[in-house]
């Protein structure tokens, strides 16, 4: 997944056009394949690629495509010579930017990166200057398209199954858990019987900031999530 709101990503994805969602099915393709390639290819033992998984068959990426892509990630197949890779930026009014990638060759997507945040007047940032700002958390998605739940309940039940925090935002309920308690605390909600829209690890920023020319914003965001080695974009701009 990428966008700078995984809410909205989830939203956005699933209402794609076929090109776009083509698109979709490559950036799950590479994240399945470094979760596999770093973890092994049994998502019993791989949280990671477990998680990966559940947000490939979220967007109906076809089952024999996942499991190509986690041969590659194994060795079984050619083509998982992919890394990870992370870039700190500044966008336009100052807007904080943390970009996840995945990529055959870092120096073309760090140009490509440049390039891309110039023409939106942003830039990057010297490594350790924006994480700060930002901490690392597990955000499980609850659909609540016209009220569908019952969020006084599922806050209970959510801080019963270890949620650290909770908020609504569009037509979802997000819950937030420690990164180690993700897969715990999605258990413990699916035993209640709650229907989980995606999980994931994100880059949460620790306060958001409210920026003039949000238009300028979202065509950085939409440009940079165009581009096919950028996985996930987060920033500290309050929706």
């Amino acid at each position: 997944m990428s966008g700078h709101s995984h809410a909205k990503t989830v939203a956005r994805t699933k209402g794609t056009a076929d090109a776009k969602r083509s698109k979709a099915f490559s950036k799950m393709a590479r994240a399945i394949i470094v979760a596999a390639k770093e973890g092994g290819g049994d998502p019993n033992t791989n949280s990671k690629l477990r998680i990966v998984i559940d947000q490939a068959k979220q967007v109906n990426m076809p089952k024999d495509k996942i499991e190509r892509s986690i041969k590659k990630g194994t060795g079984e197949l050619e083509g998982g010579k992919l890394e990870s890779v992370i870039f700190e930026a500044y966008g336009p009014n100052n807007i904080a930017i943390i970009l996840e990638g995945i990529t055959d060759n870092k120096n073309r997507t760090l140009a490509e990166v440049k390039k891309i945040l110039n023409q939106y007047h942003g830039k990057l940032a010297s490594e350790g200057s924006v994480k700060w700002l930002f901490e690392r958390k597990g955000s499980i998605l609850v659909n609540n398209e016209q009220g569908a739940v019952n969020t006084e309940e599922l806050e209970m039940d959510a801080i019963e199954a270890g949620a650290e925090d909770i908020l609504e935002q569009d037509d979802f309920v997000i819950i937030y858990t420690k990164p180690d308690e993700l897969e715990k605390v999605k258990k413990n909600l699916e035993e209640k019987s709650i229907k989980i829209e995606s999980s994931s690890l994100d880059w949460i920023a620790k306060e958001q900031t409210e920026a003039d020319g949000k238009e300028s914003l979202e065509k950085l965001f939409g440009a940079l999530d165009d581009n096919d080695d950028i996985q996930n974009i987060y920033s500290n701009l309050k929706p």
